[in-house]
């Protein structure tokens, strides 16, 4: 069984997850933007692993935004996206909050209809390994 660990920005939340995914999507939707304050967001979704949390569980809050099924988690205190069980029966674990390597790829692009204007043509952009001088 696989097993990856993750946690919050300030390291209070940390978790466990014992299974696999079973999908990896970019969304590009509206509400993802403003969850992440970029382009998209990188998830991976589970309708069998399990979620433990190791610690800080309490710094752990949820939002649902009324009159949708558009949920978050995240840390009370760093704001960092956590992994995410409003919606029963399924598990979504933002992929940059995970420690342990990843080797699924992305599935595919959703909610492309409403990619951000700025989100075209970014692989031809410089690259840099740190913060540019």
């Amino acid at each position: 069984m696989t097993v990856h660990f993750g946690s919050c920005l300030c390291g209070t939340a940390k978790f466990e997850v014992q299974g696999d995914f079973d999908t990896f999507y970019m969304c590009h939707c509206r509400y993802c933007q403003k969850d992440t304050g970029s382009a998209f967001a990188a998830n991976l979704f589970s309708q069998s692993a399990k979620l433990t949390w190791v610690a800080g569980k309490e710094s752990v809050a949820a939002f649902t935004l009324p009159g949708t099924r558009h949920s978050k988690s995240f840390c009370k205190l760093c704001g960092s996206a956590l992994p995410n069980t409003q919606v029963e029966g399924l598990l979504v674990i933002p992929a940059g909050c995970l420690d342990t390597e990843i080797t699924m790829l992305p599935t595919a692009h959703i909610f492309s209809s409403r990619k951000a204007i700025w989100d075209k043509g970014l692989e031809k952009l410089p690259n840099f390994e740190g913060l540019p001088e």
